[in-house]
């Protein structure tokens, strides 16, 4: 049996919360140290650990105190901030003067704010590694994640892997945390590795160009280039920091929920902060079950390198890879936060309530509607209700402001699931037609044909609306 860990992400993911876990999961913080001194860079940073609880909850809390920082250590350790809203993007303005000033890293002091002076770009983050002679998996697996966390900073700046340069977080505790994590899953002999979905996290982080919307620029691209499966917990903060979501992309075989396996161990690893739920990311140790959730063994050979990626080709009948399975038919259902926008009108025209949809889904509404309702005084009227992602919500409020005669807008924000939806097209005898489809898991709940297509081919053809939509619906029954 292979033994597989586990990364359960409710609150996020971030460098420090990695070793956390491990330490916790029973890796030694004496051999992380030892290890971490070849890389001759001890004199800038001491490591120590603690026992904390989270929501009542016990979990290991690991901490990097850089050098410059002890005497501004506070006094009372419960003040100190958590690394994911201190580790903003790990991009270095200053020696790339047209991007900016230079990034400052806050203490949680009121304005208190410190520059420290080591600046190392990729070039030299990958000669401290290669030179520390580490065992051959945690120096491939560091340079993998540096090299993936440098490609995506440069990806969003404008400017090759090669002249990234790292802040105070890359030149240290990105070192260590990076390194770490990998020295950990190494001596947990750990083969193959998997992460749940992430939570995007919201609000704002400080930069150094003023603040970055969350999640930030580099977190963005490592999501967009590895598809990871993202949703919204509703805690607005920063919770997946860019040095936690590089070791994930780098390393996960497959993100959403867990694989079949036998559980030997759990860590626990804590954030600094106190959240709605135990910011806590959960470490699941454990042999990996063969031969079940999964229709063969799938055919296609196993990359060499990190966490045995599988290529998994053949289709559906013929058993596919486990990894695709994993990743495209046993994901959970999206959940996504949106705005609701409501008001109240009893002295509009229905042919301008017709033209405030159009205007709404133009700005960016996902669903528009009304329902009758009556007022005081026994007016009858109509609760006009729109839903959209909360970065359109103040366009789609100014176009119920513009177009309708109410005097005030309710908003408020919730969470929906969505399924799993995809577009497939079929043939019919008049044309084809778009057919969407959506999914729970495994199992298909709908199939809808797209209204447009069928009013276009029944307008053309000169038939039915409902003919197409009928043949449509046969054609995709049929070949099914």
């Amino acid at each position: 049996m292979n033994k597989i860990a586990y990364f359960d992400c409710p609150t996020g993911i971030a460098g420090d919360m990695c070793i956390g876990a491990l330490i916790h999961a029973g890796v030694p913080l004496e051999y992380l140290i030892e290890k971490l001194n070849l890389l001759g860079i001890s004199t800038e940073y001491q490591l120590r650990t603690e026992l904390v609880h989270r929501n009542t909850q016990q979990a290991t809390k690991f901490y990097v105190d850089l050098a410059a920082d002890l005497s501004l250590k506070p006094e009372n350790p419960a003040t100190e901030l958590d690394p994911s809203e201190t580790e903003s993007p790990t991009f270095d303005a200053r020696h790339h003067h047209h991007h900016g000033e230079e990034h400052s890293h806050s203490h949680g002091e009121a304005d208190a704010e410190i520059s420290h002076t080591h600046h190392r770009n990729l070039p030299q983050i990958e000669q401290i590694i290669v030179s520390a002679k580490l065992p051959p998996r945690v120096e491939a697996w560091s340079l993998a994640v540096f090299g993936k966390l440098a490609d995506a900073e440069g990806a969003v700046h404008g400017i090759p892997a090669s002249e990234v340069h790292f802040h105070e977080v890359g030149a240290t505790d990105a070192i260590i945390d990076i390194v770490g994590t990998c020295l950990g899953l190494d001596w947990l002999d750990i083969q193959e590795f998997y992460f749940s979905a992430m939570p995007t996290g919201a609000g704002t982080v400080k930069a150094a160009h003023g603040k970055l919307a969350v999640p930030t620029p580099a977190v963005m691209r490592l999501w967009e280039t590895h598809r990871v499966p993202v949703y919204s917990n509703g805690i607005d903060r920063e919770l997946c920091t860019p040095t936690g979501t590089a070791i994930a992309c780098t390393l996960a075989s497959a993100f959403g929920p867990p694989p079949p396996m036998q559980i030997q161990a759990i860590g626990l690893g804590a954030g600094s902060r106190n959240l709605a739920i135990p910011n806590i990311l959960r470490l699941w140790i454990g042999d990996k079950e063969e031969g079940r959730g999964k229709k063969e063994e799938g055919r296609g050979k196993k990359e060499e390198g990190i966490g045995e990626k599988e290529e998994g080709i053949g289709n559906r009948e013929e058993g596919i890879g486990e990894k695709e399975i994993f990743n495209q038919f046993l994901m959970p259902n999206s959940i996504e936060t949106i705005t609701v926008l409501e008001t109240q009108i009893d002295d509009l025209s229905p042919q301008a309530i017709g033209y405030v949809f159009d205007a709404l889904f133009a700005a960016g509404a996902l669903d528009v509607f009304t329902a009758p309702i009556v007022m005081k005084k026994s007016r009858l009227g109509v609760l006009l209700t729109a839903i959209c992602h909360p970065e359109f919500e103040d366009a789609c409020e100014a176009v119920i402001f513009r177009e309708t005669t109410t005097l005030g807008i309710r908003r408020s924000t919730q969470q929906r699931t969505i399924l799993h939806r995809e577009i497939q097209t079929v043939k019919t005898e008049y044309g084809e037609v778009q057919i969407k489809v959506a999914k729970s898991g495994e199992t298909i709940v709908n199939v809808h044909p797209e209204y447009e297509d069928c009013a276009e081919i029944a307008r053309l053809k000169n038939i039915s609306w409902r003919e197409v939509h009928r043949l449509a619906l046969q054609s995709w029954y049929d070949r099914t």
